[in-house]
């Protein structure tokens, strides 16, 4: 796409302590679905949407991400005397030329909406987009970020991404309020985090994409804790609407969500039926099992 936006923020400081133990020393997005760590598919994504530079807000326990963006000397020296160049490339190309990778720490747990905060000083004054790594969604070639860009440009609205979720569901989620959809937008009217299913505003949940004002970081600075004590984003993006305009957008795609051990496993069988060297081997595989 021509028209992008420059910046993505991906908030990644979380334990992961679903996957404990396999999380105690490798960070949850470092998880490989297939030959792929999920933070390798969400940054493909954010390319794919113009961005140009990566912004990960990380946790103390969180080096191996920086290192996996690194370029890996020891290991691209010892592949290229080996004459490898195919796996050379593979090791090279995690990163693509002009795009950089910005670090900065979330000293805290206190809440989506504190972690993308904490990313202020790395981004212009413009919107810019987010993306929760553990949110996995597959189209082609056509990925949901994109999606929300083009609209923004089209707009100049802020954008979520939403999807349907069983009403009874809805107490794990940010939960929006739209006025009418129009060729799947709609213009939000209001948001909660994670409210009880009987008093839920629709069963239209968000998922893990935005592009967002840069006004929302100001509204962060006053946005009040929870009753558990973090900080929201919903909260903030339910004081933006009262400002700006902001849209529900019901992305084409499939999702996965790889915060959970049954998504994750999800993920893997179906990138794992597609994968374009072990794809027709491991579907005969499972359909034989």
């Amino acid at each position: 796409m021509n028209a992008g936006i420059e910046t993505v923020v991906f908030p990644v400081a979380g334990l992961g302590t679903r996957f404990l133990p396999a999380t105690k020393v490798v960070p949850k997005e470092m998880l490989p679905v297939v030959d792929k760590p999920l933070i390798q598919y969400a940054v493909e994504e954010a390319v794919a949407a113009g961005a140009r530079k990566l912004v990960f807000v990380t946790g103390r326990t969180k080096g191996a991400i920086a290192d996996h963006f690194d370029m890996a000397y020891e290991l691209e020296t010892e592949l290229e005397q080996r004459g490898k160049r195919e796996l050379l490339e593979t090791a090279r190309s995690v990163l693509p030329a002009g795009v950089e990778c910005l670090y900065v720490r979330q000293s805290q747990a206190l809440g989506l909406g504190h972690a993308i905060g904490c990313a202020r000083s790395l981004v212009n004054e413009e919107a810019f987009g987010i993306i929760l790594p553990d949110d996995l969604i597959d189209n082609g070639d056509d990925p949901v970020l994109a999606q929300l860009v083009r609209h923004h440009h089209e707009t100049g609205a802020s954008v979520i991404s939403v999807e349907k979720v069983p009403r009874e569901k809805t107490a794990s989620y940010g939960v929006v309020d739209v006025a009418a959809f129009d060729n799947r937008v709609g213009r939000l009217r209001g948001i909660v985090e994670k409210p009880d299913p009987a008093e839920a505003p629709s069963n239209l949940a968000v998922v893990g994409r935005y592009v967002l004002s840069s006004r929302i970081f100001e509204i962060l600075e006053h946005t009040e804790p929870d009753h558990r004590g973090e900080i929201q984003i919903t909260d903030a993006i339910a004081e933006l609407l009262r400002e700006q305009a902001v849209d529900a957008f019901q992305f084409e795609g499939r999702h996965f969500d790889c915060g959970s051990k049954l998504g994750f496993l999800q993920a893997t069988v179906e990138y794992g039926r597609k994968h374009p060297e072990l794809g027709g081997d491991f579907s005969r595989w499972l359909d034989e099992a």
